[in-house]
């Protein structure tokens, strides 16, 4: 700006951003904590919950202005009724009078730049708006549907189906009005232009909190029949509970019939009775915590961390979570989608069932296998990933933006 006042940036997001529990969160509220006191003076609106005071410290290290409406959890009989409408459930249960009117307030006070957290929270959003637009995308949302569709069955493939229609033209319009799109990875960069034809996609790596994520070495090893897998996750997220499944119906049989005392913790809020009724019946060694506080102390006591996943889109932040921590991790391809790690080197992956179960068997019978791809895992992290690394990539992107929409503001 040419009075030397820092250029103003409000950040629009769909999800209250406190506790950092989930992987967009952790994403947007690190991010912008990297920001705080940089080239842009941050305000930040989002729904708040009645408790809201407890976290005024997260959100004071994260903008200078917070503006919020009261957050509101949509109700299994609004879900059901968001199918009829043109707009997929995920976007049409987001719609909100009170989040519309607090963003308009917002954007009468004139920001250079405005930030829309996920491609949902554009219904919050007027059809014009006089200022820089740029899009954090964390997924290529289309993409997830598409893969649920794939892997279900009967009537739930034709929900998924009709929701992965639904989310192709609502994301492919919302993003192509936007000056800038900043995707999670290189590889989610590439899938948004080829299938949406836009201008202007820009990637940030996906980072961890090093000194939070504190280096645990794996100790001397599990007893010859015993050890423990972690798996962290919001559990009420079904690609995470049919991961879970996965877990207990295919690998672990295999995994017992060497390592009878073999346990699990899974840990992440509003796991489903289907898990915990599993794990009764079966008489399994498997703790599910719900929520914590704290995910290190339960990551630290394990021997491997996995990530059993077959849906999704955008980059996994529990698995660079996991490898800071020194964790080796076996995952799938699509658990480790667009992160920077190699197989064998960083963490070992499995795409199969057999695999899957060897590949665990394997850090749990080799000390120095397991030592070796920790060690390499956290180097790697030290070297490449970290929040401020992150969010001067994404300040970048913004004052860009802000610049090729009005170059006189800079």
């Amino acid at each position: 700006m040419s009075t030397g006042q820092r250029p103003r940036l409000l950040f629009v997001s769909p999800r209250f951003l406190f506790p950092m529990d989930q992987g967009g969160k952790i994403r947007s509220g690190n991010t912008l904590m990297g920001m705080k006191g940089g080239a842009f003076e941050i305000e930040m609106a989002s729904p708040a919950p009645p408790d809201i005071a407890r976290y005024a410290p997260e959100i004071e290290a994260s903008c200078d202005r917070f503006v919020s409406w009261p957050e509101q959890a949509p109700s299994r009989v609004r879900r059901a009724l968001a199918l009829g409408s043109a707009l997929p459930v995920a976007v049409a249960t987001d719609r909100s009078s009170a989040g519309s009117a607090c963003v308009a307030a917002a954007l009468a006070r004139k920001p250079d730049v405005v930030v829309v957290d996920f491609p949902h929270a554009d219904v919050l959003m007027p059809p014009r708006v006089d200022a820089a637009l740029v899009m954090f995308t964390h997924n290529v949302e289309a993409e997830i549907f598409e893969r649920h569709a794939t892997r279900a069955t009967g009537l739930w493939r034709l929900v998924w189906a009709d929701q992965s229609r639904k989310m192709t033209r609502f994301e492919g319009e919302t993003l192509r009005r936007f000056d800038s799109v900043i995707a999670v990875s290189d590889r989610d960069a590439a899938a948004l232009t080829k299938r949406y034809g836009l201008p202007a996609v820009e990637a940030i790596d996906t980072g961890v909190d090093l000194d939070f994520f504190a280096t645990n070495p794996p100790g001397p090893g599990p007893a010859p029949d015993g050890g423990t897998v972690v798996f962290t996750a919001t559990m009420s997220w079904p690609a995470n509970v049919e991961g879970i499944h996965y877990l207990l119906d295919e690998v672990w049989p295999i995994l017992l019939r060497t390592r009878p005392g073999l346990k699990a913790t899974i840990i992440g809020r509003n796991p489903p009775a289907s898990l915990s009724e599993k794990i009764a019946a079966r008489g399994l060694n498997v703790t599910l915590t719900g929520f914590v506080d704290d995910i290190r102390p339960y990551v630290a006591a394990a021997d491997v961390y996995v990530i059993p996943l077959w849906v999704g889109s955008g980059t996994r932040i529990k698995a660079f979570e996991a490898m800071a921590m020194g964790r080796p991790v076996v995952s799938t391809s699509l658990g480790v989608e667009g992160l920077n790690v190699t197989h064998d080197e960083h963490f070992l992956r499995a795409d199969n069932t057999p695999d899957f179960a060897a590949a665990i068997l394997s850090l749990l019978d080799d000390r120095a296998r397991r030592v070796r791809i920790a060690a390499a895992a956290r180097a790697l992290m030290e070297a490449q990933f970290s929040w401020a690394v992150v969010a001067r990539q994404f300040e970048s992107i913004c004052l860009r933006a802000l610049e090729r929409r009005s170059p006189s503001r800079i």
